[in-house]
C-alpha cells in the first residue's frame, strides 16, 4: 500500500509539484554527473560529501512525500544487515529490528535518483546564474562577517582560504537555510535496499549500505535518535551536507565543546569542510583555475584536449607547445611548465563552449561533488563574496580580515578516534598578484613546429575510489 504522508510543517518538502521537483533535480543531475556525488568501495575513503545542492523553492507550496510504511520489517536483506551490525558493532538486535519496523520506503527519494529517460542538455550559464545570485552572495557576506575569526583560524590550520569554505556552504545549503526535509533513515534505507533498476544498482546499493552503517554508528555514539535526523533525499546532513560516511571520516568539533554538530553549529561546519578539503589534497596558496586565451587556436586546442577527466593529467607545457595561450596574469609559464592541468569545458546551448584549465585544487573541489559545473560555481561564488567583503571594508586588498582576532578554541579530532590529526602548522595568507590588466602568456619559444594533440602519458594524481556510476 502506498501512502502519501502529510508531514508536519517543519518537515514538509517544499516545491511546486512532484513533476517540478523531478525536473529541477534532473537538471542539476545533468549538470553535475554522475547523479549522486557519494561513491567508493565500502572500505575505501568516501571522498564526495554531498548528493546535490539543496534548491530553494517558493514558500507556501508543498507536496506530500510518497511512502510505503513497514516495508523493511521482516525483510530478509534488512535482517542480514542487522545481523552484521550486531556482530561488528555490538548493536542490540531487538532495538534494530524495532527501528527498521518503523522505517518507511520513500518513493520520492527513488524518483529523484532515477535517471531521466531523455537526458537533459547541460547549460553552464543557467547553472551559474542559479548559484551566483544576489541571495547567495549577500548571505555569504553575512556568514563571513559572523564567522570571520573561525574562517581565518581554519585557513591558518588547514590552508583552505575562507572564500572556498564560504563558496561550498553557499552552494550546498545557502549557509544552512535549506538542509533537506527527508528523514535520513528512510532515505538511506530505501536507497540501500531498493535502489532503482539502473546499470550501477549493485554499486550504489553497496555505497548506501555503507552510509547506513556509518549513520547508525554515528547516531548511537552521538546519542542521537536516528529516526529524527532530516537531510537530503540521499541522506546528506547539515550545513555542509555531509553524507554519514564523510561525517565519520572528516567531521570535527571546531568550537571546543567536543561534540560534532553539523546541523546547527557553523564553526563545526567550517572546520569540517576545511578538514575535508585538506585531507583530499588541497594545496595552500595554489590557484584553482587558469583562464585561457579567447583566440580560435586556444579554443580549438582546449576542445581537442577536453576529455571530461577531473584529475589533472595534461602538462601545461604540452598545451602551450601546441599553441594554447593563457589569459592568466602573473603566471610564470617556465616555472609552471610541468604543472598538470585538466580542461574544464562549460557548454551552454546556443553559445560557444567556455573553457578553463583546472589545477589540483579544482580537482579537490570535484571530490566534494564530481562535477565541473559544481566546482567552478563554488569557486566563483567564493570569489564574488570575497570581492563584496573587500568593497565593504571587511577585508584588505589581499583578503586579510580587518580588525578580526583569530579565536583560540582548540580544534578537536575528527571521528573515528583512529584517524590522524589534521596538520596544525600555521599558514600565512598568500600574497595576492598585483592588479593589472589581463595579459596573454605566450608559449615558450619553439625550435620545432607545434605538436599534435595526443592523449597525455599518465601523470601522478591522488588516489581516489572508483567514481563510475
Amino acid at each position: 500500500m502506498t501512502v502519501k504522508l502529510a508531514l508536519p510543517a517543519r518537515t514538509r518538502l517544499r516545491t511546486q509539484t512532484v513533476a517540478g521537483v523531478l525536473s529541477v533535480a534532473w537538471c542539476v543531475f545533468a549538470a553535475a554527473t554522475p547523479a549522486e556525488a557519494q561513491t567508493g568501495a565500502p572500505k575505501a575513503p568516501l571522498l564526495l560529501a554531498q548528493a546535490q545542492p539543496q534548491q530553494p523553492v517558493p514558500a507556501g507550496q508543498t507536496f506530500e512525500e510518497e511512502i510505503i510504511p513497514q516495508r523493511y520489517a521482516n525483510n530478509p536483506d534488512v535482517d542480514g544487515f542487522i545481523n552484521d551490525m550486531v556482530a561488528r558493532y555490538d548493536f542490540d538486535p531487538a532495538a534494530l529490528h524495532a527501528l527498521f519496523a518503523r522505517v518507511s520506503y520513500s518513493q520520492t527519494a527513488v524518483k529523484l535518483v532515477t535517471p531521466s529517460p531523455t537526458p537533459s542538455i547541460k547549460n553552464w550559464r543557467v547553472y551559474q546564474a542559479r548559484f551566483l545570485d544576489p541571495v547567495r552572495i549577500n548571505a555569504g557576506v553575512r556568514f563571513w562577517r559572523n564567522n570571520a575569526a573561525t574562517l581565518q583560524r581554519a585557513y591558518e590550520q588547514f590552508g583552505v582560504p575562507p572564500e572556498v569554505v564560504v563558496g561550498i556552504i553557499g552552494v550546498e545549503t545557502i549557509y544552512g537555510r535549506f538542509m533537506g526535509n527527508f528523514r535520513v533513515l528512510d532515505a538511506l534505507t530505501t536507497l540501500a535496499f531498493d535502489y532503482p533498476n539502473t546499470p550501477n544498482r549493485a554499486e550504489r546499493e553497496q555505497t548506501f549500505r555503507k552510509n547506513l552503517e556509518d549513520y547508525l554508528v554515528w547516531t548511537r555514539d552521538s546519542q542521537i535518535d536516528p529516526s529524527t535526523v532530516l537531510g537530503s533525499y540521499t541522506g546528506a546532513i547539515g550545513i555542509p551536507q555531509f553524507l554519514p560516511s564523510s561525517i565519520v571520516q572528516y567531521a570535527i568539533s571546531y568550537d571546543g565543546n567536543k561534540q560534532i554538530d553539523l546541523r546547527t553549529n557553523q564553526a563545526d561546519a567550517i572546520g569540517s569542510v576545511a578538514n575535508y578539503l585538506k585531507q583530499n589534497g588541497w594545496e595552500n596558496g595554489r590557484p584553482v583555475v587558469w583562464n585561457i586565451g579567447s583566440d580560435a587556436g586556444s579554443i580549438g586546442i582546449a576542445q581537442a584536449a577536453a576529455d571530461g577527466q577531473p584529475e589533472p593529467h595534461w602538462a601545461l607545457e604540452q598545451l602551450l607547445r601546441a599553441g594554447m595561450l593563457l589569459n592568466a596574469p602573473g603566471v610564470d609559464t617556465t616555472a609552471e611548465a610541468g604543472t598538470p592541468v585538466t580542461i574544464v569545458d562549460l557548454p551552454s546551448p546556443g553559445l560557444p563552449t567556455e573553457y578553463k584549465l583546472g589545477l589540483k585544487n579544482f580537482y579537490v573541489l570535484t571530490r566534494y561533488n564530481r562535477s565541473f559545473f559544481y566546482a567552478l560555481a563554488v569557486y566563483q561564488l567564493g570569489q564574488q563574496v570575497k570581492a563584496q567583503m573587500i568593497a565593504q571594508g571587511n577585508l584588505d586588498s589581499n583578503g586579510v580580515p580587518l580588525g578580526v582576532q583569530t579565536d583560540s578554541a582548540p580544534a578537536l579530532m575528527p571521528t573515528p578516534p583512529q584517524m590522524g590529526a589534521p596538520g596544525s602548522a600555521q599558514m600565512q595568507a598568500p600574497a595576492a598578484a598585483p592588479a593589472q590588466a589581463p595579459m596573454r602568456m605566450q608559449a615558450p619559444a619553439q625550435t620545432q613546429p607545434p605538436m599534435q594533440m595526443q592523449a597525455p602519458a599518465p601523470m601522478q594524481a591522488p588516489a581516489a575510489p572508483d567514481d563510475s556510476q
